[in-house]
């Protein structure tokens, strides 16, 4: 039996301001609300409303066709929702996949609505499948689209079997069941129990030939059988396999397939301050998060993934690693420009709403230690050190000779003065060992004694200028009162044992100024280090990291027990923002955030005793 689908009719015509033609700000969502679709180019988070509120098209880094989130209706969306109230919300992602089924369950009845993104072999498609489970059930589709991140509003007509939406340099096409009247833009129908109604949306450039309709039950079929089998690949530890392999399946949706570079996060201005200033775009890819991505994707034993992921950094920096930045595009891009996008009210009024990230042109020191890790864990990962990954190597020991010396903004890029911050001196630290490593393990024909001298003058500095005897504490920056989340890194890769007893009191130093209702903040805001206003919330992987470090001082207990307390934060469908506040139990920062769900990863090996522990992996001559 055919669905009854028919065009709504307003009753009130809503005032027309701008651009648009709807500013009203509904009730919010809150960010872990959502859920993540992708088809390996771009990502879209759908709300348990039953709304898309997110997604660029037609790759991470276009411009937004969806921005609700960051604004009103009218900045795009597409709720497909019942119209009685909704008194029960279930929803869940089918098996090992990312085909998301949500289920509104109403007075009438409960309907079922099946979201996936098709994996992408040419058009970018998203599929929402309409099914009825009891009763009957009047639903409403509201497709709005509002191209250049939620600004322009597009000419919408029917063109050849398809509903489209076009402007600028963007079309969008909307059709339904196979040989159904191309569905309006908004409508309202029925569905029974037994029905599947489904619709499809397709992103074309206007010029282009409209793409061809989509076998949504064909392809809803081949994304399945995608995910499960790319899924089944996964090494995952018993003890924890559901919440790695949700993770991974997420890590895997936050890859750019092209070049296999990860995004941090999908999405751009979701805050880390209420209300505040500190909303990022986060689509690009951080030299930072490398080392825990190839570290988990080996872990894991997804060697594809972690060579393309290699490949690609290697490809991006080039022949010029001493021109190393801290973050770069999909495809490489250096130039990432960041400008405002001033019609956005904001998540919940957080403003500016940024696209682009100037903090590529920084200065960051850490970064060349964290590029050091990763040339060597992939030729660890290959089982030799090409002549490459060597010349590479080479040239970031030299730049840090030259450069270590210097103050930078810091591993948090810091948008305040520079400052001699500890952990970027200890990831000098460990670009140079990791040079000295590499000249021992693959007997390179280099002078190792001036690289030795280096290491061990970079040492004594920090020993003396970063640790306060006092409070048996290193500190943030040389001078400075304050402790950092990334002094943990000085056992993690090997600058000191987890044993010594500096390393203990920075840890105390920790729990006791960092760690409100148990969880680590980075650094304390008010005391205005990076130049911005605001109170941000607990930086989640920032306890992944005192949970391995607990594990690595034989606190196994404290580190299982902080671990669960993480993974029992991630929302109904396994996901994790970049941040949590604990007052009032929410999530923020964008989402889901790939260094959340990388540190969980390593974490979880870690912790089941199917990963050696880190500093076991670069020990080396003693350090006094």
């Amino acid at each position: 039996m055919a669905p009854t689908l028919t065009e709504s009719k307003r009753t009130t015509e809503a005032p027309r301001t701008g651009w648009g033609s709807d500013t009203r700000k509904e009730p919010g969502l809150l960010i872990e609300d959502h859920a993540l679709l992708g088809d390996l180019y771009t990502a879209a988070l759908v709300a348990r409303d039953g709304s898309i509120d997110f997604l660029c098209l037609p790759d991470f880094n276009s411009d937004a066709c969806f921005t609700s989130l960051l604004g009103t209706p009218d900045n795009g969306r597409w709720k497909l929702a019942p119209t009685s109230p909704v008194r029960e919300v279930r929803r869940r992602y089918r098996d090992k996949t990312l085909i998301l089924e949500t289920e509104f369950v109403t007075d009438e009845g409960t309907v079922r609505v099946v979201d996936f993104m098709p994996i992408r072999k040419g058009t970018p498609h998203l599929a929402r499948r309409v099914e009825g489970v009891r009763g009957t059930v009047t639903m409403r589709s509201e497709l709005r689209p509002r191209f250049a991140n939620g600004y322009t509003r597009p000419l919408v007509r029917r063109l050849d079997g398809a509903s489209s939406a076009i402007a600028g340099p963007d079309a969008l096409y909307l059709r339904g069941a196979a040989g159904e009247a191309p569905p309006p833009f908004e409508l309202e129908f029925t569905v029974k129990a037994g029905q599947r109604i489904p619709f499809v949306i397709s992103w074309a450039r206007p010029y282009d030939d409209i793409p061809k309709a989509l076998d949504v039950e064909a392809a809803l079929s081949e994304t399945q059988s995608f995910w499960e089998d790319w899924a089944s690949r996964i090494r995952a530890p018993a003890k924890y396999e559901d919440v790695v392999v949700r993770s991974l399946l997420t890590l895997k949706a936050c890859t750019f397939h092209p070049s296999g570079a990860i995004v941090a996060a999908p999405t751009f201005g979701l805050p880390e301050t209420p209300g505040g200033e500190r909303n990022w775009d986060y689509r690009f890819c951080w030299i930072r998060d490398s080392a825990l991505t190839l570290n988990a994707l080996m872990l894991a034993g997804l060697m594809d993934e972690a060579g393309a992921f290699g490949t690609w950094l290697e490809d991006a920096v080039g022949g010029a690693p001493d021109q190393l930045q801290i973050m770069y595009g999909i495809r490489g891009e250096r130039r990432l420009s960041e400008s405002t996008l001033d019609w956005l009210g904001g998540y919940e009024g957080a403003r500016p709403v940024r696209v682009g990230n100037g903090a590529y042109s920084q200065f960051q020191l850490d970064v060349l230690g964290e590029f050091s890790a990763v040339l060597y864990i992939h030729a660890q990962q290959a089982g030799k050190l090409s002549a490459r990954g060597e010349t590479a190597l080479k040239k970031v020991a030299t730049r840090v000779s030259e450069v270590w010396m210097n103050p930078d903004h810091g591993i948090w890029e810091m948008r305040g003065p520079k400052l001699a911050f500890t952990a970027s001196k200890v990831a000098a630290w460990t670009a140079v060992d990791r040079w000295v490593r590499a000249i021992d393990e693959y007997g390179l024909k280099e002078d190792r004694a001036p690289w030795v001298k280096l290491r061990q003058t970079i040492f004594d500095e920090v020993c003396s200028n970063a640790y306060d005897p006092k409070r048996n504490t290193f500190t943030q920056s040389y001078g400075s009162k304050e402790v950092d989340a990334s002094l943990l890194f000085i056992p993690l890769v090997g600058f000191l044992p987890p044993e010594d007893p500096r390393v203990i009191g920075t840890v105390r130093a920790i729990e006791e100024e960092l760690m409100p209702d148990g969880l680590v903040l980075r650094y304390r805001t008010e005391d205005s280090v990076d130049g911005l206003s605001g109170v941000e919330g607990v930086f989640l992987a920032c306890s992944f990291w005192l949970a391995n470090t607990y594990h690595l001082m034989g606190r196994t207990e404290d580190a299982r027990r902080l671990f669960d307390k993480l993974v029992g934060l991630c929302n109904d469908v396994g996901l994790l923002a970049e941040e949590y506040l604990p007052s009032e139990r929410r999530f923020l920062g964008n989402f889901p955030q790939a260094f959340s769900h990388l540190a969980l990863v390593n974490s979880a090996y870690l912790l089941s005793g199917e990963q050696p522990p880190l500093h076991s992996q670069v020990q080396g001559e003693k350090q006094s």
